[in-house]
């Protein structure tokens, strides 16, 4: 299932928002090899002090299987901050309803092929399904994502294409970066369930219930 974590909720998931950061460090560092700041095990930038929300799959058992962060690109954000030389020169937008999703990555380690609920295919669909449904409920219309190559072909195979990108593909270090536009729309949610079978409520409760418990 899906929480939804911010600054209001933040306190009372602790203990799920240091198993996120410890996925990450396991996932960007271990993995990846990305140089990123790990501190105690957990990955952690100046990013996640601007008041993100962070979507983040949870198993059955209250373990974190995938996350995702969510971040508005009206003040500082990764594109505009980080991977600015993607713009070739252009100014970043900037939107109260353009979010920037950032940091995506699932526990490989404990998840299998496939698309079962104990699967890589299903825990990414699920989060997408899940930032998506939140943004729409937030207001927000669009989310800018950088990706490599190899994302964009998850995404386009997963009824996630983007619909646009900005700027030109730049070399990162060992990959390419890629900065990917999508709509938040009902469309874009049912391709998503489409491809992963997913037709149940992602979230615990209704998402207006959810929301307003966060």
């Amino acid at each position: 299932m899906i929480k939804i974590i911010d600054s209001i909720n933040h306190s009372k998931n602790l203990d799920l928002l240091e198993q996120m950061h410890q996925l990450r460090a396991r996932v960007f560092q271990g993995r990846l090899g990305w140089d990123v700041n790990v501190v105690d095990g957990k990955e952690i930038d100046m990013f996640d002090n601007l008041d993100p929300a962070h979507v983040v799959s949870v198993s059955t058992s209250g373990e974190v299987l995938g996350c995702m962060r969510l971040l508005q690109t009206t003040g500082p954000h990764m594109l505009a901050d980080v991977f600015s030389s993607i713009m070739d020169g252009e100014p970043p937008l900037r939107s109260s309803t353009l979010w920037e999703a950032t940091r995506f990555c699932v526990d490989t380690e404990r998840l299998g092929r496939g698309k079962g609920r104990n699967t890589i295919s299903y825990v990414t669909s699920e989060i997408m399904i899940g930032a998506f449904e939140f943004a729409m409920k937030a207001g927000v219309s669009d989310a800018v994502a950088v990706i490599d190559p190899i994302m964009d072909r998850v995404m386009k195979r997963s009824g996630n294409a983007p619909y646009d990108y900005l700027g030109s593909a730049t070399p990162m270090g060992k990959v390419t970066a890629l900065a990917a536009l999508m709509d938040c729309s009902e469309e874009r949610i049912a391709s998503i369930r489409e491809y992963s079978g997913i037709t149940h409520n992602v979230f615990s409760g209704t998402l207006e219930r959810f929301l307003e418990d966060a």
